[in-house]
C-alpha cells in the first residue's frame, strides 16, 4: 500500500501579515527603547564624571515612586467603583431600547474598558503626581524655621513645606474621589442600578450606597481643603496686601471654618443616606451648603468691607499692614537695614573731596557696556575669539592695593570659521578659548584706551605672573561639544593659540584635565553619536581610547542641572581663583508661600538695561535668599556649590533630599572668599520692594505719600537703571568697601514723576579674604534717606542738565565732527563731600564698520554744578573751586590730541567762557536768521546775517590766539539769499 503525503498547506495571508506587523512594532520599540536607553545612560555618565550621580538617581527614584503612587491612588480605586458598579447591577432589570443598544455596543469592550479605563486614568495620575515629587520631599523633608506667622502661631515652615504639599495631595484626592463618583454614575446608569424615565430617578440599593459614599467622602475633602484655604489666606493676595487684613480675619477665616464644618456635616448625611435611602437631607445640605458659601465666602466680607472698614480703614487695618511690612521685610531680607536721614550739601567748595579721596580714587571711567568693542579690536588677535558684552567687573588685590577691574575672558567663536567650519575643525580642533583681560577701572590711557592690567597672547601681566591656568574650556560661548584628550606623548591636535602672521607658529595641546564622559570605547561613542545625531562621533580615527566628550559647557547650565532647585543669577563672573579661571554663579531660594510677605514678579524685577527680563518656572515670588555660591572651573568644569546662607530653611531641607552635594562655606579658600560679592538680581528684587517697603510704619504705609521708584536708565529711558559696583565709603562707615548701590526717585501715576532724589541705597560687597571668616559688614544694607528740605538732582534730572548745557553740548558737537558718535557712559552716583556727586564717562567712536570707543571726556555734577573735562581729575578741580582734593586714576594722564575731537585722538579741551560764548551766539544767529527767511522777513533776515558774521569772525579771532576748538568747528554761514515773494 503506498501512501502519498498531503501537499504543504500555504502559510494564510493574515497570518503573514500578523507576523510582519508584530515584528516591525518590536523592532520599533526597541529602537525606542535603545534612544531613551541611550538618552538616560548619557545623563548618567555625566552626572558620573562631575560626581553627582546621586543628583541623578534622586531625581529618578523621585519621580518613579511618585510615578507608581500616582498610578496606584488612581487606578485602583477606578478599577474598583467600576468592578462595584458592575457586580451588583440588578440582573433582571428592565431597560429601555436604547440602553439596550449601549450595552450592545459595549458588551464586546467590557472586559478590555474595565482594565483599559483604570489604566489610562492611572497613567494621567502617574504623570501628574511624579510632577509634584519636589514638593513631596520637601515636605518630608522640612524642617522647623523658629519662627511663627502672627495670626494662627504656626511655624512659618508649614506655609514653605506642609501646605503645598496638603494643597497638592487634596486636589489629587478630590480628582480621584470625582473621578470615581462620574464613572460609578456611568456604569450605574449602563447597567440599570440608575434609571431615569417618567419624571422619576430609582437607584438600586447598591448603586445608592456606592454614590452616597463616594459624595461623601468628595464633600468630607471638600471640607477639609476649606479648613487648609483658612491658612492659604497667609499668602494670597488682598486689596492692599499679602495676607488676611480685617476682613478676612474677621469675615474670610471664619466663613471658611464655618464652611468646614458644614461640608462635613453634609459629609456625614450622605453617609446615613447610604444606609437609610433617604435622600432628601443630604442634597438640602448640598444646597444651604452652596448658598452658605455665597452668603458667607462673598456677602459678609463685602458688608464688613463697606459698612466697616472703608469708613475706618486706618484704625482697623493697622495691625495688618504692620505684619505685612514685618513679613515682607523678613522674607526679602531687609529687616536689618540700616538708614540714615541724610541732609546733602549740595554747594561745592575747594578741598571738599579730601576726606573722600578713597572713594574718589577707584570710581570706575571704564563703563563695561561701552568698552566691549574696544577690548575686542585691542585683544581678540583672531576672528573666532569672542568677548561677552557687556563685560565683568572684579577687583583685585595688586601690589598690596585693591584694584576694581572690568574683566572678560577671550571665548572661542566658532560662527567666524566659515569655509573652515569642518566637524574636525569645531570639534577636535577649537576645542577652547584663551586667556583674562583685565582692566584697570579708574584709570585711562593718554589716547583714552583702557589701562590693561591683564593682556594678550600668550598672556602678560599680573595673573600671568601668578601662573594661572588660561585655557578656556567652559564658558558662556562654548561650542556645543567638543572632543578632547590623548594618550601622553601623542600628537597634540587642539589649536592652543596662534602666533605670528597666518598661524605659521600656532601652539597646539591636549586636554590634560578631567572634564567630561570618557567616549573612549565604542559603545559610548555610540551613544553619544546617537545624542549629538553624528556619526562621525563613531567613525573619526582621531576619537582615542582616552577621549572625553565635553557638553553641557555654559557655567549657568552646569549648574542648573546639579542643583535644579536653584534660581540662578543671570549675571555669571569669571575671576582667577587659586590660579584657575572659575566661573561663580550666585544661586537663590525662593519660594511663593511666605505669610504676610508680598510678592514680586522676579523676571520684572531683575529687568534692566543691561538685562532683558529672563523666563522662569516661578516667577511670581515672596520669599528669596541667597543661598548658594557656585563655581565653574573653567578648565576642566568641576563645580561646586557652597552653602553660603546655612541657616535657610529651604536650603536646609534641599540638603536633605539632596545629601553629600553641597559643602560648607567654610570650605571656600581665602582666594574664593575675596572675589564673592553680593548678587546682582538680590539686590534688584529688594529695591524693587523697598519702593514701598522702605518704610516702617502702618500709617505711612497706609497713605503711601513717600513711595520710590528705580529711576530709569538715562540712556535707555524705556528700563531701569541698573544698581553699580563700586569701592566706596558711605557716611557712617570708616572705610571705603567694595559695594553695590542704586537710587530711588519718587513714584508717579502716568509717567508724571518728579526726578530728584529720594533714597540711597549700598549693601557692601566685600566678603573679606580669609578662609572661614565672613566679614561682618557683607551683605549690610545702609540707606541713606534724603531730607526732604534738600533737592537733590534725580538721575535723569542730571543727564538732562548735561545734554542742554550750552558749553557742554558746544564740545559735543565737536567730538561729533567726521564720522564720529559720542556715547555717554554708565552715570555714577557716589556719596561724598557730604553730598552726592554723578559721574558719567563720555565715549567718541567712529561711526564706520569699525567700532573703538576711547574715553575723551568726563561729566561730573555736585548740586547744581557740572564740570566737563579730559580727565576725572580735572572736571573734579573745575567742579569744587580748582582742588577738589580728591584722588583719582587719572590724575597723571595728559590726553594726546587735545584739539582732535576725531576717532584715533583723545578728544579736545573744553571751550574758553569767551569762546563757548561765541559759538552759542553763532548757533542762536544761524537759526534766527533761517526763522526769518522762512517768515520772508527781510529786514530780520539781514539783521540775523550780519549778528552771524560777527559771530563767526570773533570765533577766527578766538582760534588764531589759542581759544576754543579748531576751524573745523565753526559754524559756516550759509550763502546769502534774497527771500522768495
Amino acid at each position: 500500500m503506498t501512501t502519498t503525503s498531503a501537499p504543504n498547506q500555504a502559510t494564510p495571508p493574515n497570518r503573514s501579515r500578523r507576523i510582519i506587523s508584530i515584528t516591525l512594532a518590536v523592532i520599533a520599540a526597541l529602537v525606542v527603547a535603545f534612544f531613551v536607553f541611550a538618552n538616560l545612560y548619557s545623563d548618567w555618565l555625566w552626572f558620573s564624571q562631575l560626581g553627582f550621580t546621586t543628583v541623578l538617581t534622586t531625581q529618578w527614584i523621585g519621580r518613579s515612586v511618585m510615578f507608581v503612587v500616582g498610578f496606584v491612588a488612581m487606578a485602583l480605586p477606578v478599577w474598583g467603583v467600576i468592578q462595584l458598579a458592575y457586580r451588583l447591577r440588578p440582573v433582571y432589570a428592565r431597560l429601555s431600547s436604547q440602553l439596550d443598544r449601549y450595552q450592545e455596543v459595549v458588551e464586546p469592550l467590557r472586559r478590555l474598558a474595565m482594565w483599559g479605563i483604570p489604566i489610562f486614568f492611572g497613567f494621567f495620575a502617574g504623570f501628574a503626581a511624579s510632577a509634584q515629587w519636589e514638593t513631596t520631599w520637601l515636605w518630608f523633608n522640612g524642617v522647623s524655621t523658629s519662627t511663627t506667622d502672627p495670626q494662627f502661631g504656626l511655624d512659618t515652615g508649614f506655609y514653605l513645606f506642609g501646605m503645598p504639599f496638603y494643597a497638592a495631595a487634596l486636589g489629587f484626592a478630590s480628582a480621584v474621589v470625582l473621578v470615581c463618583l462620574l464613572l460609578t454614575g456611568v456604569v450605574s446608569y449602563l447597567y440599570g442600578s440608575v434609571r431615569v424615565g417618567q419624571r422619576e430617578l430609582r437607584i438600586s440599593k447598591a448603586a445608592r450606597i456606592q454614590l452616597a459614599i463616594l459624595a461623601g467622602l468628595y464633600l468630607l475633602l471638600q471640607g477639609a481643603s476649606l479648613w487648609l484655604d483658612r491658612f492659604r489666606t497667609l499668602v494670597e493676595p488682598s486689596e492692599r496686601i499679602t495676607g488676611p487684613g480685617y476682613v478676612g480675619t474677621n469675615a474670610v477665616i471664619p466663613g471658611q471654618t464655618i464652611l468646614a464644618i458644614a461640608a462635613v456635616i453634609v459629609a456625614l448625611a450622605f453617609f446615613v443616606t447610604a444606609f437609610l435611602g433617604r435622600w432628601r437631607y443630604p442634597l438640602i445640605g448640598t444646597a444651604l451648603l452652596v448658598v452658605s458659601a455665597i452668603v458667607v465666602g462673598a456677602a459678609i466680607p463685602w458688608a464688613v468691607t463697606t459698612f466697616q472698614v472703608r469708613p475706618n480703614e486706618l484704625a482697623l487695618e493697622s495691625q495688618y499692614y504692620q505684619r505685612n511690612l514685618d513679613g515682607t521685610k523678613a522674607a526679602y531680607g531687609l529687616d536689618n537695614i540700616e538708614k540714615e536721614n541724610f541732609q546733602a550739601t549740595t554747594t561745592a567748595q575747594a578741598g571738599q573731596l579730601r576726606n573722600d579721596a578713597e572713594s574718589t580714587a577707584q570710581l570706575r571711567i571704564m563703563d563695561p557696556a561701552i568698552i566691549g568693542p574696544t577690548v575686542r579690536q585691542l585683544e581678540q588677535y583672531r576672528a573666532y575669539y569672542q568677548f561677552n558684552t557687556p563685560l565683568d567687573v572684579d577687583r583685585y588685590t595688586i601690589n598690596g592695593q585693591t584694584q576694581d577691574t572690568v574683566v572678560s575672558l577671550r571665548e572661542l567663536n566658532i560662527g567666524q570659521l566659515g569655509d573652515a567650519a569642518s566637524w574636525q575643525n569645531t570639534t577636535l580642533v577649537y576645542t577652547h578659548g584663551y586667556g583674562m583681560v583685565a582692566a584697570a577701572g579708574n584709570e585711562r590711557t593718554a589716547d583714552g584706551d583702557p589701562v590693561f592690567l591683564e593682556q594678550a597672547i600668550p598672556g602678560t601681566g599680573f595673573l600671568t605672573d601668578l601662573n594661572y591656568e588660561p585655557r578656556v574650556y567652559f564658558g558662556e560661548q562654548s561650542p556645543p561639544y567638543s572632543i578632547v584628550g590623548g594618550p601622553e606623548g601623542g600628537e597634540n591636535i587642539e589649536l592652543d593659540y596662534p602666533l605670528g602672521a597666518d598661524g605659521g607658529n600656532e601652539t597646539r595641546t591636549t586636554f590634560a584635565g578631567n572634564g567630561g564622559p570618557s567616549v573612549g570605547n565604542v559603545f559610548n561613542r555610540l551613544i553619544y553619536a546617537l545624542k549629538f545625531q553624528s556619526e562621525q562621533i563613531l567613525f573619526s580615527d582621531y576619537v582615542n581610547s582616552d577621549s572625553q566628550i565635553l557638553y553641557d559647557r555654559n557655567p549657568k547650565q552646569r549648574v542648573q542641572k546639579l542643583a535644579p532647585y536653584l534660581t540662578l543669577d543671570s549675571d555669571p563672573y569669571p575671576t582667577v581663583v587659586d590660579g584657575r579661571i572659575k566661573w561663580v554663579i550666585d544661586g537663590y531660594t525662593t519660594s511663593a508661600n511666605y505669610p504676610y510677605s508680598s510678592g514680586v514678579s522676579l523676571s520684572r524685577a531683575i529687568a534692566d538695561s543691561n538685562n532683558p527680563a529672563p523666563t522662569y518656572a516661578l516667577d511670581d515670588i515672596n520669599y528669596i535668599r541667597n543661598s548658594v555660591k557656585a563655581t565653574v572651573d573653567a578648565y576642566d568644569g568641576s563645580v561646586s556649590l557652597y552653602a553660603w546662607d546655612d541657616q535657610d530653611p529651604l536650603l536646609k531641607a534641599w540638603q536633605n533630599i539632596y545629601p553629600t552635594t553641597i559643602k560648607p562655606w567654610t570650605d571656600m579658600s581665602a582666594d574664593l572668599m575675596s572675589h564673592v560679592r553680593y548678587p546682582t538680581d538680590l539686590m534688584k528684587v529688594q529695591r524693587s520692594m523697598l519702593g514701598v517697603y522702605h518704610v516702617d510704619d502702618a500709617r505711612s504705609f497706609f497713605q503711601q505719600d513717600n513711595r520710590w521708584t528705580t529711576p530709569n536708565d538715562p540712556q535707555d529711558p524705556a528700563t531701569f537703571q541698573p544698581p553699580y559696583y563700586l569701592t566706596m565709603k558711605m557716611p557712617n562707615q570708616d572705610d571705603p568697601s567694595y559695594s553695590m548701590f542704586t537710587s530711588f526717585i519718587p513714584a508717579s501715576q502716568g509717567g508724571q514723576a518728579r526726578n530728584v532724589l529720594t533714597g540711597y541705597l549700598a549693601v557692601d560687597s566685600n566678603a573679606g579674604n580669609q578662609q572661614g571668616t565672613k566679614r561682618d559688614d557683607y551683605g549690610k544694607l545702609r540707606m541713606l534717606v534724603i531730607d526732604s528740605s534738600t533737592t537733590v538732582p534725580g538721575p535723569g534730572q542730571v543727564q538732562n542738565t548735561f545734554d542742554s548745557d550750552t558749553n557742554v553740548s558746544s564740545q559735543i558737537n565737536i567730538l561729533k565732527q567726521g564720522q564720529s558718535q559720542v556715547l555717554n557712559g554708565n552715570l555714577l552716583t557716589l556719596p561724598v563731600g557730604g553730598g552726592l556727586l554723578y559721574v558719567q564717562p563720555v565715549f567718541v567712536q567712529s561711526s564706520g564698520d569699525t567700532k573703538l570707543p576711547q574715553l575723551r571726556r568726563v561729566l561730573v555734577a555736585f548740586g547744581n554744578k557740572i564740570a566737563f573735562e579730559n580727565t576725572l581729575s580735572e572736571a573734579l578741580d573745575t567742579l569744587f573751586g580748582g582742588d577738589s582734593g580728591a584722588n583719582t586714576g587719572d590724575e597723571t594722564v595728559t590726553p594726546t590730541d587735545q584739539n582732535s575731537g576725531t576717532g584715533g585722538s583723545s578728544g579736545t579741551p573744553a571751550p574758553t567762557g569767551d569762546y563757548a560764548a561765541a559759538l552759542q551766539e553763532a548757533r542762536d544767529a544761524l537759526t534766527a536768521r533761517q526763522a526769518a527767511l522762512t517768515s520772508g522777513d527781510l529786514a530780520g533776515f539781514a539783521t540775523q546775517d550780519a549778528r552771524l558774521t560777527a559771530a563767526v569772525q570773533r570765533l577766527l579771532d578766538l582760534e588764531s590766539q589759542g581759544q576754543g576748538g579748531t576751524a573745523s568747528t565753526t559754524p559756516t554761514p550759509a550763502p546769502s539769499a534774497t527771500p522768495a515773494g
